[in-house]
């Protein structure tokens, strides 16, 4: 299970910093090497962006599921991010090998960064759980 984890890109100048969390899984196992090639190139895209403040990615193979966690200075630079290349042709070219995705936002105390992962599993959970409801 590759995990890259938390990496410090910049230091946060506000006590409270905008989040983002994923769970993105793939049909088949044959697909997620390819998806972690692609997960990579966007992590690296990612810790150059403007307004990030952290990035941390984990990448379970054997079960095709990926974690993602980043924080960021507020919510527009995780949409001018997600808006821009090689993010947005990526996503589009990878919903095809998609399963699942479940996302997450939510603001955090500067000073916590970074989320455990196990933070991360339970807020995803309960937001997946929630979609499941609205659902049926």
């Amino acid at each position: 299970m590759p995990t890259i984890p938390w990496i410090t890109v910049t230091t946060p100048t506000t006590p409270e910093v905008q989040c983002m969390a994923s769970r993105l899984e793939v049909k088949s196992v044959r697909d997620a090497p390819g998806f972690l090639i692609s997960s990579l190139k966007l992590w690296r895209q990612a810790r150059r962006s403007p307004g990030v403040l952290g990035v941390a990615l984990k990448a379970e193979i054997l079960k095709g599921t990926f974690w993602t966690y980043s924080a960021w200075t507020d919510k527009s630079a995780i949409y001018a991010y997600a808006a821009a290349e090689p993010h947005k042709s990526t996503v589009e070219r990878k919903r095809k090998v998609m399963r699942e995705a479940t996302f997450v936002f939510f603001d955090a105390p500067a000073d916590e960064l970074p989320v455990s992962w196990d933070e991360i599993g339970r807020r995803i959970a309960e937001e997946r759980d929630s979609a499941r409801s609205r659902q049926g």
